[in-house]
């Protein structure tokens, strides 16, 4: 029986002990009204809706309490939130009245589960830490049941009536495996790469500077696995995208982010958390509003000048590179920001913010979370806000790749400033498109491509200080067995 014909589903959850159903929906299947005009909403096994959940912006995880009388939300503080991570909580039993049972809290949410009718567990996000808490109904008491420091939590799972949780989490040593949470206490269950005890690992940790305007900003920094002091290393900066994302000091290796390689290799690396990251709560996640690459990418030159007043990073041989916002921020650094970047390396990044706004398929969230206005408010502001309008004075060599089938940023964002570069000729310029890849690639095949491709832009420009751009061609089989 077909419950509903006038709304896109997303997902649904038998409420406890009622024959009803807990349904996420929005007006159209479109991804703009997934992000910003969803909600939750109560309709019986027969498809009458009997409830709905006053929430604005975005949505995150539901979960009701084991006698289906209250329904925990992840969700945005108000609609030009950037990401959800509140906390609330309804109860369905008294008309559905809502408490935000986490008010200013100065990280984000990430996960939530029941462990009793009267105790929520939730995974908190703060800083480049995560924490697990649990806390009552009845009074809104808290308290730790994992302190931050002991790993990144990734997502958590309780049993009713049971005091252990279970965590998936990773660490600087090791991406993410399960543990048993219990008396404070993380207890290994899976070890699925033991080879890793035999990798001599790098040092990593968090480190917190000041932003030119005063701003106190945290990032992650890896040293060189050989690393001796006084020595000035390379420098390989990864931006993260989003803006509304933000790097936990944990497992951090990615194909676009090669972390042990490039240590080993000899780089340092930089994961800055510029202004606009979450993990530091709602005020600091808006920072970066309205200010396409101003402060926001500031903040990344801050922490580079930071790491070279510390002595360990080599000015002259400093690399950056990222993804989606992180393409944006790389893209900028090649142009207008080129005096400060040897090489840079954009993925799947944004060149001109007023055709993105007309070929992207998040056009309502980015006006609603990023932007602040549209392009026809102010065009000329949007023209100096991107990277094609700066690239006549570019000279850092900039490596462009992208997914042929990307709908987030289209393909053309990555060709116009390719074509502006290549016209200008004034630096080494590629453009690398990968068929059937969207908005980062999936495939193992492209994965171990681009890995390839970055790591040689980077040695090929900060080690060797080459002046052209190394050969199209790779060397695929020497690096299969």
């Amino acid at each position: 029986m077909q419950l509903t014909d006038d709304r896109q589903v997303y997902s649904v959850a038998f409420r406890p002990n009622q024959e009803q159903l807990l349904l996420r929906t929005a007006p159209t299947p479109l991804v703009d009204d997934s992000y910003m005009s969803s909600r939750y909403e109560l309709i019986s096994f027969a498809g009458v809706q009997e409830s709905s959940f006053a929430t604005v912006g975005k949505l995150g995880k539901a979960e009701f309490s084991p006698d289906g009388r209250y329904l925990a939300v992840i969700a945005a503080a108000d609609y030009n939130d950037p990401a959800t991570g509140r906390l609330l909580v309804f109860d369905l039993q008294n008309q559905n009245t809502v408490r935000d049972v986490l008010p200013d809290y100065p990280g984000h949410v990430q996960d939530i589960d029941w462990r009793n009718d009267d105790e929520l567990i939730y995974l908190g996000h703060i800083g480049t830490e995560s924490e697990v808490h649990a806390i009552t109904m009845q009074w809104l008491e808290t308290r730790p049941l994992l302190e931050a420091g002991e790993a990144i939590v990734v997502d958590i799972e309780a049993t009713v009536g049971q005091s252990g949780v279970y965590v998936r989490a990773h660490r600087p040593e090791h991406p993410t495996e399960l543990f048993r949470l219990q008396m404070q206490n993380l207890i290994r269950l899976t070890d699925s790469n033991p080879w890793l005890t035999e990798i001599t690992m790098p040092k990593q940790e968090t480190v917190r500077y000041e932003a030119r305007d005063g701003l106190e900003l945290e990032g992650i920094l890896v040293y060189p696995t050989d690393y001796q002091e006084e020595t000035r290393y390379p420098l390989i900066t990864v931006v993260h995208g989003g803006p509304e994302s933000h790097y936990s000091n944990g497992w951090l290796d990615r194909y676009s982010s090669p972390v042990k390689y490039a240590a080993q290799r000899g780089y340092a690396l930089f994961f800055p958390n510029y202004r606009g990251s979450t993990g530091r709560g709602v005020e600091f996640s808006k920072l970066g509003q309205n200010d396409y690459a101003g402060k926001e990418f500031d903040d990344i030159v801050d922490g580079k000048n930071y790491l070279v007043e510390r002595g360990l990073v080599d000015n002259d041989r400093a690399g950056i590179t990222g993804g989606s916002y992180g393409g944006f921020a790389s893209a900028w650094g090649a142009t207008a920001q080129t005096e400060h970047w040897a090489a840079s390396v954009m993925f799947v990044g944004i060149s001109d913010n007023i055709s993105k706004f007309g070929t992207t398929d998040i056009a309502k969230e980015m006006h609603a979370v990023h932007a602040r206005s549209y392009p026809w408010e102010k065009w000329q502001w949007y023209l100096e806000r991107s990277p094609i309008y700066h690239a006549e004075k570019a000279r850092t060599p900039i490596l462009i790749m992208h997914g042929k089938e990307d709908t987030r940023v289209h393909p053309s964002q990555s060709m116009e400033l390719y074509r502006y570069l290549k016209t200008h000729g004034n630096v080494p310029v590629r453009l690398v498109l990968y068929p059937g890849e969207g908005h980062g690639n999936r495939r193992v095949a492209a994965k171990l491509d681009y890995s390839m491709r970055l790591m040689r832009w980077m040695e090929h420009f900060l080690k060797e200080g080459a002046s052209e751009a190394p050969p199209h061609e790779l060397p695929h089989a020497e690096h299969i067995d």
